[in-house]
């Protein structure tokens, strides 16, 4: 088993039509001001940017990502990384009674040598790190939401 692989999916179901959470999740310079765990997004062009994550664990995570799909009508939002992480995360948005429903993905391979060398010792930790990240993300979005 490769312990620095990691496949995660998280879904959430959301306040708003999936047009509206398309919008809001293609912005992704805007995402710190929903995001708390994620520290800074850095456009270097209409494509590719550079972001910094940090959840409770006392360190970031620097990812440069480029868009490999953006698909409105079909709600897919996908991105390839490389950086501290390699592989890719993808956005699904389907409808959802009267909201949606999100459906985060992602595959990556962690690279950042002191998280390589504590895999899998610290792994329940670090599965836990992303875990809280996720749950930032889905009460920053849904209340970003209500107020947008």
């Amino acid at each position: 088993m490769n312990w620095c692989h990691y496949r995660f999916r998280s879904v959430w179901d959301l306040p708003a039509g999936p047009g509206a959470v398309y919008t809001v999740l293609e912005r992704v310079g805007e995402y710190p001001l929903w995001w708390p765990q994620v520290r800074e997004v850095t456009r270097l062009d209409e494509d590719t940017g550079t972001a910094r994550f940090r959840s409770f664990l006392p360190y970031d995570l620097l990812v440069t990502a480029r868009t490999q799909r953006r698909d409105p009508t079909a709600g897919l939002l996908e991105v390839g990384m490389e950086g501290d992480l390699e592989g890719w995360a993808r956005w699904t948005l389907t409808e959802r009674d009267a909201g949606s429903r999100a459906v985060y993905e992602q595959e990556v391979e962690v690279r950042k040598p002191l998280m390589r060398r504590l895999a899998l010792p610290c792994r329940p930790v670090f599965l836990a790190n992303h875990a809280a990240m996720m749950r930032g993300g889905r009460r920053g979005l849904a209340a970003y939401l209500g107020r947008v």
